[in-house]
């Protein structure tokens, strides 16, 4: 068995994906509630018994809402740098069993082996990450995927680290035209999400997958939309715009659990 991945839901109201290998399964984020992380689990039939372990980004609610209903599995084992833990252990009653990463470091858990990446959002340390399991055993192949949202730009070494992986998540937070338009959000706000600490626009995202020199991607995932100042065909409209020479799909940030992906199969 590879890696498989499937995303449970991604938008600007809640986060979470289950990363699947021979030895682990792990969630990236947990940004509904614990109710609904496991109910969501359960119809996929990989109950949160069954799930060894939490990587967390960083300590925005959309991220970590579900941090409070599952304290009470005990089981399960937290990860996340200094920063994001000290902030979302504060609002918690209970204590999580935490291991903490030193930001830009790697680490192993089981058979993953993951890389962990800053970047610049308005959060106290926040990270995307590299996951790769597998080698040369036939029944262990070789997979890697890269979860990055929440960035206001793209720092210059981040096309290099993760040009390699063969399934990438990236941000396309926002239309900027919807974004100028919305009545919901007072100026402020909308500046913070277009500046460099915020989120990538579509076409901050499609000028960064078309900046990446022989990238190795098999399928790209273009996900944490806005459900106000966003639509999948905006996204779409963009990138087909940019001519872009992956399999490409934009997630809709109204529905959960997408479809399984094994990246064997890709």
């Amino acid at each position: 068995m590879g890696l498989r991945f499937q995303i449970l839901g991604t938008s600007s109201s809640g986060n979470c994906a289950l990363v699947e290998s021979a030895q682990t399964r792990v969630l990236v984020d947990a940004g509904f509630s614990g109710r609904r992380l496991e109910a969501l689990l359960k119809d996929i039939g990989k109950p949160i018994e069954s799930i060894d372990a939490v990587f967390l980004t960083h300590e925005h609610s959309d991220h970590t809402a579900g941090l409070r209903g599952l304290a009470k599995h005990r089981h399960l084992r937290f990860y996340a740098n200094y920063a994001t833990a000290k902030v979302a252990q504060s609002k918690l009653s209970r204590e999580l069993m935490w291991k903490i990463f030193e930001t830009g470091s790697e680490f192993t858990y089981k058979d993953l082996r993951v890389e962990t990446l800053l970047l610049p959002h308005d959060a106290m340390e926040p990270v995307g990450f590299i996951i790769r399991t597998g080698g040369d055993d036939l029944f262990e192949p070789k997979g890697s995927l890269a979860w990055v949202t929440d960035l206001g730009h793209v720092p210059v070494r981040l096309a290099e680290r993760i040009r390699d992986v063969e399934l990438l998540v990236l941000e396309a937070n926002y239309d900027r035209e919807m974004l100028e338009k919305d009545q919901k959000r007072p100026y402020p706000v909308k500046r913070r999400i277009m500046g460099r600490h915020g989120h990538l626009s579509n076409q901050d995202a499609c000028d960064f997958l078309h900046s990446v020199k022989d990238p190795r991607w098999k399928k790209v995932l273009l996900g944490h939309l806005s459900k106000d100042c966003n639509h999948p065909d905006r996204v779409m409209e963009t990138i087909a715009n940019g001519s872009c020479p992956w399999a490409i799909e934009c997630l809709d940030p109204e529905q959960l659990i997408f479809p399984e992906i094994d990246l064997a199969s890709l």
